[in-house]
């Protein structure tokens, strides 16, 4: 457990478990350089512990680089809770997780994520003050899904030379609830929309309303497209499904699109521009962080806008350098982090 602590540079790992409630939850703390943690809970099965500990790793690693190369005066962090095969109550669970986050004095934030909600937060609300993204808050969703479409425009500018999306074919895997209104702007702004996921009624509600062509999951990725945009869960693009993209970029919602940093490299060899996950994607984490800081939301939007400014800037050191996106981004955010 050290040695990825070690290798993730990770400053701490908390566990607990309540067995009246049947919660098993890992926070990861990252980075807090530049302000507390802050980072999503996720609420999902996994095979064993090992797999929910490496997943937080990550996760909060990506959570440190994301609030750096945002602007934001927060540092990483990640909170899974192993979801069990059966919870007599979840309101009761969650409560107790506000409990384990109360211990921590404010050195972590939660928000949701992958299987919470805001009535999740809510619940761990009603024992500490380090929460957002409550029902009173509001859901990120929009605002992550503003700020990727914000990054898709950059992403036009540099790959195709435009930033006007009218007629360009985009292909978005996965409409939750950031895909789906990410969906809906893309779909006014004129773009041709191929879409896909585990919800045949998703799909179908995107052809129905914004005249979307519904694709398999499986046949999704090699749709030939300008646009790739993976807006579902992490590590869709490896060292197979690499060879399998017909597009000029990738550029979408999802964290930790890239099975590993060498899968970066694989798409600058194809010709193909990577937009940076967590930097596309930090409209949640701005609204959140933003939000629990009493902000307007004018002051806000205003910082929501500078994410294609940020991705430009990346964009240009990338060619310049002759080397992937997600390198350069890499490099600004441990500058940033670590001061290297």
């Amino acid at each position: 457990m050290f040695t990825m602590m070690e290798s993730a540079r990770l400053e701490a790992l908390h566990l607990a478990q309540d067995p009246v409630t049947g919660l098993k939850a890992i926070i990861a703390i990252h980075n807090t350089r530049l302000g507390p943690a802050l980072g999503g809970c996720r609420y999902l099965a996994y095979p064993d512990t090992d797999s929910a500990v490496r997943d937080a790793i990550r996760l909060a690693q990506g959570m440190s680089y994301k609030a750096a190369l945002a602007g934001l005066e927060q540092g990483g962090g990640k909170a899974v809770i192993i979801r069990p095969a059966h919870v007599d109550n979840r309101g009761a669970l969650f409560e107790a997780f506000g409990r384990m986050i109360e211990t921590l004095k404010g050195g972590y934030i939660t928000a949701v994520d992958s299987g919470t909600s805001s009535a999740d937060m809510d619940c761990i609300a009603q024992f500490t003050q380090h929460v957002t993204s409550t029902t009173t808050a509001g859901d990120p969703s929009p605002h992550t899904a503003m700020g990727v479409f914000a990054g898709i425009r950059a992403t036009a500018l540099a790959r195709l030379g435009s930033d006007d999306l009218q007629g360009l074919r985009v292909a978005i895997q996965g409409l939750g609830n950031v895909g789906y209104a990410l969906a809906e702007q893309l779909a006014a702004s004129g773009v041709e929309l191929y879409v896909s996921d585990l919800d045949p009624g998703r799909v179908q509600l995107a052809a129905e309303e914004l005249g979307a062509h519904p694709v398999s999951s499986e046949d999704l990725l090699g749709t030939p497209c300008d646009i790739l945009a993976p807006c579902g869960l992490g590590g869709v693009l490896n060292s197979h499904t690499v060879g399998e993209l017909h597009c000029a970029a990738v550029a979408g919602a999802a964290n930790n699109q890239l099975a590993s940093n060498e899968i970066a490299d694989e798409l600058e060899s194809r010709g193909i521009l990577y937009a940076p996950d967590y930097v596309i994607n930090s409209g949640g984490l701005i609204y959140v962080a933003l939000k629990h800081r009493e902000q307007s939301l004018a002051a806000i939007t205003a910082h929501l806008s500078k994410i294609g400014l940020r991705l430009t800037e990346i964009y240009g050191h990338a060619q310049a350098d002759k080397r992937s996106p997600a390198r350069v981004a890499d490099a600004l955010a441990e500058r940033l982090l670590y001061g290297s």
